[in-house]
């Protein structure tokens, strides 16, 4: 009987024992466990997560806040007003602005080397005849804001005016430059009607129209008109020594050279002059005195036209402006 009992309190330790640290034994001949049993104490598992990983390879997470979550920082260099609501948008700060470029300052016009204003009146002798057979009148005047004006009235006197009447006027206008002239337009007028002899001068888009034929033509700097190629000699830097010029005439563009005959003195009715003697030679032939002490102002020229005929024009008069020129 002790025996017995001996043997039943065996049994149920080796039970007991082999539930709790996992032995080999087979229980009522089942099959083993996939795992053993480990009898290592650990806290329970989080609720929310699914597996545990190991240890060893467990990341260390940001602790995460309850509640809704933020939005990631704005970069550092966005400003924080830049996510605010439109109707609260904070005003650019004043150094973010971008200044105002500084104009640069307009230069002044270019003075004139004539006095403002002027006239020049000339007798005109057909020399062949070796009598007038005319008067001209040249006149000019210079604004305050660099641009000019000049006209050149002409007109048969005498006999000749009894048998033909004929008055011409020509103007000019443009801008004063560092280099002299500058024209902008050219008209003509005979017995007070446009006979649509004229140039358009346009300097921006480099062409320059000749209305008679209404032809375009490149411009060239320095070039001038029939009238203002006059004065446009009061700028030559060395007028002894000759110079070329570009003349836009009703028909065609034309480079005159002009030949320097030397200086010589001139006696007109208007005066001694020292003057410099100029001569521009194509189909016809222009010569020019200007004086050297007085401005550089013609006066005294002389035209000879395609037949040999020549016109010799004297000064008078030189003075103030005498009348507004009319057509």
């Amino acid at each position: 009987m002790r025996l017995l009992l001996a043997l039943a309190l065996a049994c149920s330790l080796l039970i007991h024992l082999a539930v709790l640290f996992g032995t080999n034994i087979e229980l009522l001949g089942g099959e083993p466990e996939a795992e053993p049993l480990q009898a290592v104490l650990r806290p329970p598992p989080a609720a929310a997560a699914a597996t545990v990983p190991p240890p060893a390879k467990k990341a260390v997470r940001p602790r995460r806040l309850a509640g809704p979550q933020l939005a990631p920082p704005a970069p550092a260099e966005v400003p924080a007003s830049a996510n605010a609501a439109p109707d609260s948008v904070a005003p650019v700060p004043a150094v973010a602005l971008a200044e105002p470029k500084e104009e640069k300052p307009v230069a002044p016009p270019i003075k004139p080397l004539l006095p403002a204003s002027g006239a020049i009146r000339f007798a005109i002798y057909k020399e062949s005849l070796g009598m007038p057979v005319g008067r001209a009148e040249h006149s000019w005047e210079f604004t305050p804001d660099g641009h000019y004006r000049l006209n050149n009235v002409t007109e048969t006197s005498g006999l000749v005016a009894l048998f033909k009447a004929v008055r011409v006027r020509v103007e000019s206008r443009g801008t004063l430059v560092a280099g002299g002239l500058q024209p902008d337009s050219y008209r003509s007028w005979k017995n007070g009607e446009d006979n649509r002899d004229g140039v358009d001068f346009d300097w921006a888009g480099g062409q320059v129209h000749l209305l008679r034929n209404d032809s375009w033509q490149p411009v060239v700097a320095g070039m001038q008109d029939l009238l203002s190629l006059t004065y446009q000699l009061a700028y030559l830097e060395t007028p002894t020594a000759g110079s070329s010029i570009t003349l836009a005439t009703v028909r065609k563009l034309e480079r005159y050279a002009l030949e320097s005959l030397g200086e010589e003195d001139v006696v007109t009715p208007a005066g001694s002059f020292h003057t410099v003697h100029l001569r521009a030679r194509a189909d016809t032939t222009t010569e020019i005195w200007i004086a050297l002490d007085l401005h550089r102002l013609p006066v005294k020229i002389r035209y000879t036209d395609k037949k040999g005929d020549s016109f010799l024009q004297v000064a008078t008069e030189i003075g103030s402006l005498a009348r507004p020129a009319q057509p």
